[in-house]
C-alpha cells in the first residue's frame, strides 16, 4: 500500500502537548509529506478514534490511520496502555506504531518493543531535527515498506 497519486495514508498523532502536536504537524508539512494528519490528545482519545466511538464515529472524519505516532507520557491513558490495547486487538494490531517521545529510559524502550511497537524515536530538541525525522519516517513508511491494508 504505497502512496500514489491522490491516495494519502492518514497519520494519527497521539500527544497531549499542544505545542508538540503543532510542531509535529508543521514538521510533517515542512518535510513535504502530502499525508492526511489527524491528532488525538491521549490514549483514551486514540482508542475512541480507532474504534470510531463518540466524536470519532464518522468514518469520513476519522479515517483509519496507516501510521500512528505515539507519545508515551499522556494523561487518562498513557501511550504504554494504549499500545498494549492496540496490539492485543486483532482488528488494529497491524497498524504500524512509532513511539515518538521525550523518554530516553531504557525500560520504556524495552517495554515498548515488548508491547509490539514498530519503532522507538526520542523526540529531537530542534525543529530542523524533527523535520529530518519526519522526512525519514515518511520515506521509510510510505515509499519503502509495504503496509498491510484493512
Amino acid at each position: 500500500m504505497k502512496m500514489t497519486g491522490k491516495y494519502s495514508i492518514t497519520i494519527l498523532i497521539a500527544d497531549d502537548d499542544p505545542e508538540d502536536r503543532l510542531l509535529a504537524g508543521e514538521a510533517l508539512q515542512e518535510s513535504r509529506l502530502a499525508n492526511d494528519v489527524r491528532f488525538v490528545e491521549d490514549g483514551e482519545e486514540l482508542l475512541e478514534y480507532l474504534h470510531r466511538r463518540g466524536k470519532f464515529a464518522d468514518e469520513d472524519d476519522s479515517p483509519r490511520p496507516g501510521l500512528i505516532l505515539l507519545d508515551l507520557n499522556m494523561p487518562r491513558k498513557d501511550g504504554r496502555e494504549a499500545l498494549a490495547e492496540i496490539k492485543a486487538d486483532p482488528d488494529l494490531r497491524r497498524i504500524p506504531i512509532v513511539v515518538l517521545t521525550t523518554s530516553q529510559a531504557e525500560t520504556d524502550i524495552y517495554r515498548s518493543y515488548d508491547l509490539g511497537v514498530n519503532s522507538f524515536i526520542v523526540k529531537p530538541v530542534s525543529f530542523d531535527s524533527l523535520v529530518d525525522v519526519m522526512q525519514v519516517l515518511g520515506r521509510y513508511w510510505f515509499e519503502i515498506v509495504e503496509i498491510a491494508s484493512e
